[in-house]
């Protein structure tokens, strides 16, 4: 049984001690690994939610459906993609600067209500100063950096690699080949802990195994 690490406002063992029979929950990830990377949305922080709610009140009062299926199928697709991909499907022309700077906006006046996904953070909290750790997310780092901040896990990361970065993003593995650099450590020694279709497969072309923090299996 391990005990909890508090940070954000999680629930603490109670919450935790459900998953101590996963294994990559269990495993020493020293043994076999020397870097982890860590996506940010919907895997260090929970707010895949949130982020559903700023998209679908900005690109509703543009005139734009955007499902919350549709959302998730999306996830780590840089904002202002998104947005370009949705207007050519619905034959809607916006600004798409000043779209996703609202959407950001309105996805701002939620971060109150971010939660850490704790599964994950623990797992963080038990090998940080032990393996080289980085952030790689698709969102853009004023976001990524705040998210961060308000779980109060910022300075566990040697290096945080955001949508700024590269020039390709997920499903190109840029951003996890980026981290790894950034890391000093080989592709193949590098962890991924991800929760988007788009993320894994960045994971795999980038030559990393990756975990599911939907499932907690390791692929």
């Amino acid at each position: 049984m391990h005990s909890s690490t508090q940070y954000g406002r999680g629930q603490g063992d109670e919450y935790l001690n459900e998953y101590t029979d996963l294994q990559w929950w269990d495993d020493d990830l020293a043994d076999r690994f020397d870097g982890l990377i860590f996506d940010c949305d919907g895997t260090l922080s929970d707010s895949m939610p949130l982020h559903y709610v700023a998209w679908r009140d900005t690109m509703s009062q543009r005139g734009v459906e955007f499902t919350e299926e549709r959302f998730y199928s999306m996830g780590g697709m840089p904002t202002e993609k998104i947005i370009s991909l949705l207007c050519d499907e619905q034959g809607v022309r916006v600004d798409i600067d000043a779209t996703a700077t609202a959407k950001e906006n309105a996805f701002e006046t939620l971060m109150d209500e971010l939660q850490p996904l704790e599964i994950v953070c623990e797992v963080a909290a038990r090998h940080r100063g032990r393996l080289a750790m980085a952030v790689a997310s698709g969102g853009i780092r004023p976001i990524v950096s705040r998210q961060l901040q308000q779980l109060g896990i910022a300075d566990w990361f040697t290096a945080v690699v955001t949508s700024e970065d590269t020039v390709g993003h997920k499903p190109e593995p840029d951003a996890f080949l980026r981290a790894a650099e950034l890391l000093d450590v080989s592709p193949a020694r590098c962890l991924v802990f991800e929760d988007s279709p788009l993320g894994f497969e960045a994971a795999v072309r980038a030559g990393m195994e990756f975990v599911d923090v939907r499932t907690k299996i390791v692929r």
